[in-house]
């Protein structure tokens, strides 16, 4: 074989093994719903619960909702909230959905607003993803997967958070934390 032809094959070999990879920037359009970047902690191997976060912008006229989803990983799907009151971390389920106003960006994020996938069936693992279907209001559904990054991940940048859960180098909360009030 030529060197010519060895490259060219090469260069083909590299390019599909590329092509068949999941984007690294993962958005999503969903009538006038954008959804950006959907991402999971990894989970300890005994967690029962696991948390979801993304970010959707809603380029539209009128209001829509986020009111839920589902996945094979986990036998439920919810919204939660966390919030703090009177120094305390309270968390409770959004039984109405969260609302993304026309023009507004809502960001799922750890310590605010996230899903939550309840009864886990297998822990989450840092590298794989997790396939998701998130349910609106008005739109309707959109099949979606979230990139699992480290334990102690903060954001869909932050690639240094393997600091174990809720300590001070990763900023992170776990849904087990001692002092943290959870409201079903």
């Amino acid at each position: 074989m030529h060197r010519t032809s060895i490259a060219a094959v090469l260069a083909a070999a590299v390019a599909a093994s590329l092509m068949s990879l999941p984007a690294l920037a993962h958005d999503y359009t969903l009538g006038a719903l954008q959804i950006r970047h959907p991402w999971a902690r990894a989970t300890p191997k005994s967690a029962p619960v696991g948390g979801g976060y993304l970010t959707i912008t809603n380029t539209g006229a009128t209001p829509d909702r986020l009111i839920g989803g589902s996945t094979d990983v986990a036998k439920g799907f919810e919204i939660h909230e966390m919030s703090m009151d009177g120094g305390v971390m309270k968390m409770r389920m959004l039984p109405n959905g969260l609302e993304i106003k026309p023009g507004e960006t809502v960001t799922l994020k750890p310590s605010g607003y996230h899903i939550m996938f309840t009864g886990l069936k297998a822990p989450l693992t840092k590298g794989e993803h997790v396939d998701a279907m998130l349910k609106f209001e008005k739109a309707g559904e959109v099949k979606v997967f979230f990139l699992v990054g480290s334990i102690g991940q903060t954001s869909a940048d932050d690639k240094g958070g393997d600091a174990k859960s809720g300590d001070a180098k990763s900023g992170g909360m776990s849904h087990d934390m001692p002092g943290m009030k959870t409201n079903h």
